[in-house]
């Protein structure tokens, strides 16, 4: 799966929280790792895709893509926490199992 659909799938399935859509406390909500891997979320569409055309129209939302850097980073940040509290727990379930 491309990471523009793995983005796409954690955004689509996110826990909204504070006021509806996307706000500077919680971005586009909480994620919630188990919709994300079960919730059937229909792909991206061509068109909503980023395009390397020059855009003709202005944006409603010009200040945007200064945030999706950070969007992604914090995504990234806590892709890395889990994978590392699932390795914790892992560890935590083969010495107990050793020990018996």
């Amino acid at each position: 799966m491309p990471a523009t659909e793995v983005i796409h799938r954690l955004t689509a399935t996110a826990t909204d929280k504070g006021p509806k859509g996307r706000d500077d406390q919680y971005g586009y909500g909480v994620i919630n790792l188990v919709a994300a891997l079960t919730a059937d979320v229909p792909p991206l569409t061509p068109s909503a895709a980023p395009s390397t055309a020059p855009s003709t129209a202005p944006s409603k939302n010009a200040e945007a893509p200064a945030d999706e850097p950070l969007n992604l980073g914090i995504l990234l940040a806590g892709l890395a926490g889990l994978l590392i509290l699932v390795a914790l727990i892992a560890g935590a379930v083969i010495l107990a199992s050793r020990r018996r």
